[in-house]
């Protein structure tokens, strides 16, 4: 039998494997397709991201440094608020490449990492999980201690299990454009129903455009005519759904959901690597697969995060305010300010909340 089965080898499910390979237990990874493809989401993230790799690890994944980001309340419109730093506040990455790395690292750790393995139905017993897997060799049955569903908004794990779903599914979109672009920006439309659209300088990598709504919203459409008004060149295009809101309760006894399984994303902006990173250090940390207390899992990431994650549901509802209240919120923040961009509890520091009164 084997300790404990990841299903899904994303960034948060390969670094949970690694962890617990380091401890010693025997952990095999499940991989629908090939790791880190097709890309699942945005490469901007926070500085914070290197805590989890090797050192030399800027070298293979960063392609861009950002400064700050600028907000228009319209996407035609010249006014801007902009946020920044004299210092580079966050670092634009090779997505597909973190996915890679982190799935070396932990097979390096000892985990097996199976790609191009389905994970088609879970089954929980008292003292075990029994899961089905659909491989390049046919359909086997795997007997795993605990079971780690990391396998995306719409959790084969958490649907067999009767796992509630995350609170709401936003529906994503973005295309790379290939013209160099070494501005130290993103910037921010804040005309999309209830969430926004994304320009991310890539440098030598290009541009990204993207955007996220509700299901009843034409990501696609919007997204299109957005790069004609740019007169931007066509690239490579990807979609996919954005998690938002945690569900309830996302254990049994002898399972537990991380990542986006667990919509364990920023409700600000939908981004999910740091959060789930964080909770798959906590999660290694507290499960032993011989005696799998996953209630400590849970109170434990909650612990960690749920503070971050209702602040930031509160900042998300600011999207929507109307023009005149959402511009004076801007106004009121915008400049040099020390925001961490994980952290919405980082809104009420003395220096943010100083520059209030500039």
């Amino acid at each position: 039998m084997i300790d404990v089965v990841v299903v899904g080898a994303g960034p948060v499910g390969a670094h949970f494997a690694r962890r617990a390979a380091e401890q010693g237990h025997d952990v095999v990874a499940f991989e629908r397709g090939k790791v880190g493809e097709p890309l699942a989401c945005s490469g901007h993230v926070s500085r914070d991201l290197w805590e989890f790799l090797p050192e030399g690890a800027t070298a293979d994944l960063r392609q861009h440094e950002i400064r700050g980001a600028r907000f228009h309340l319209r996407e035609e419109s010249e006014r801007s608020y902009p946020f920044y730093r004299d210092e580079p506040i966050s670092n634009v990455i090779d997505r597909v490449a973190l996915d890679r790395k982190l799935a070396d690292l932990a097979s390096a750790a000892g985990a097996s990492i199976r790609t191009n393995h389905t994970v088609t139905a879970v089954t929980e017993h008292p003292d075990s999980v029994s899961l089905k897997v659909q491989g390049p060799d046919g359909a086997t049955q795997v007997e795993a201690r605990v079971v780690v569903g990391a396998d995306g908004p719409k959790s084969t794990v958490g649907r067999e299990l009767g796992l509630p779903a995350p609170n709401e599914l936003l529906v994503g979109a973005l295309q790379h454009v290939p013209e160099p672009d070494h501005s130290d920006f993103v910037d921010v439309m804040l005309d999309i129903p209830r969430f926004f659209g994304w320009r991310i300088p890539r440098g030598e990598a290009g541009v990204e455009y993207g955007l996220a709504a509700p299901p009843d919203y034409d990501v696609v459409g919007r997204l299109e005519g957005w790069l004609e008004r740019e007169d931007a060149t066509a690239g490579p295009r990807f979609s996919g759904h954005v998690p938002i809101g945690p569900p309830k309760r996302v254990h049994t006894d002898r399972a537990i959901l991380l990542g986006d399984a667990a919509a364990q994303t920023k409700p600000f902006t939908g981004g999910g690597i740091l959060y789930g990173l964080r909770a798959a250090e906590i999660a290694a940390e507290v499960l032993d697969p011989l005696a799998p207390d996953t209630a400590a899992y849970e109170h434990a990431w909650r612990a960690e995060l749920g503070t971050e994650i209702r602040l930031g549901t509160w900042i998300r509802r600011g999207y929507s305010f109307p023009d005149p209240l959402a511009r004076l919120g801007l106004r009121a923040f915008s400049g040099e300010i020390g925001v961490h961009m994980d952290e919405p509890t980082s809104l009420f520091s003395r220096e943010a909340v100083a520059a209030l009164f500039r």
